[in-house]
């Protein structure tokens, strides 16, 4: 138990590097060989964002049905209707959204990269661009990261959306005396202006957290075959724990609210 403790304090200390060299490098070289890496980044939000919306619309029209209806259906029974906009937005809004985006993007493009990565690692391409005299971190690392980070915030308002007007047809359905626009006002009336402020935050540093940790799982040493199931255990486990640690420490700000 100790060792595995260890081992993990060195992986968040170098991983701490990693994005200290990532963001210094996005600093000093902001300007560098724009024709060759804004195709990269527009390449990476394709794979990583568009293709996306259509399994995160599809999850959000189930998770409208499975959670919204039902939450807002058994509010209406009780006469609770006021509570409608607190639950959603506490729910939905503050938390189920970008949650269930970082983990879409990560069990469907963050798995594969490690593999890509590790794979581009073990075979010495790495090394073939440090003799060209290409960053890697700036070729390899920068376009992910920034991908990545764009395509969990878009993801979640589309999310966000589809959960929100899932959950009403639903609820609609089973005899909810709202009409759309009443139902929205709801939900209005209970968000705050910091709401936003704080949903583009927790998005962005859950994209960046998740690209970072990917491309250093995938660049921290080569990736053999065996060894592909335990560096994507490690990725998913390092990108759930520090999401949901980013999550805890921003709880107080929702209090605030």
């Amino acid at each position: 138990m100790a060792r595995r403790i260890t081992d993990l304090w060195h992986t968040v200390l170098r991983l701490i590097a990693f994005t200290l060299i990532t963001l210094g490098t996005v600093v000093t070289k902001a300007g560098h060989a724009r024709s060759l890496i804004h195709p990269l980044i527009a390449q990476q939000l394709f794979r990583s964002g568009a293709r996306m919306v259509p399994i995160v619309c599809f999850l959000g029209l189930l998770l409208g049905v499975v959670v919204v209806g039902q939450a807002v259906a058994k509010l209406q029974e009780v006469g609770a209707e006021k509570l409608i906009g607190v639950l959603l937005v506490t729910v939905v809004v503050r938390e189920l959204s970008p949650l269930i985006a970082v983990f879409v993007v990560l069990a469907r493009v963050g798995t594969a990269t490690v593999v890509e990565l590790g794979t581009a690692r073990s075979q010495g391409e790495v090394e073939a661009l440090e003799a060209l005299g290409v960053d890697p971190i700036h070729y390899l690392v920068v376009p992910r990261v920034i991908g990545f980070t764009a395509s969990v915030m878009a993801l979640s308002v589309y999310l966000l959306v589809t959960t929100l007007l899932g959950g009403y047809v639903f609820a609609f359905a089973r005899g909810l005396p709202l009409t759309l626009p009443q139902y929205l006002s709801h939900i209005a009336a209970a968000l705050d202006w910091l709401d936003f402020p704080l949903l583009v935050l927790k998005t962005g540093l859950f994209g960046g957290l998740t690209g970072l940790v990917i491309c250093y799982q995938g660049l921290a040493h080569p990736v053999r075959l065996e060894e592909v199931g335990s560096a994507t255990s490690r990725t998913v486990a390092l990108c759930g724990i520090g999401c949901l640690l980013i999550d805890a420490l921003l709880v107080p700000l929702y209090l605030l609210l």
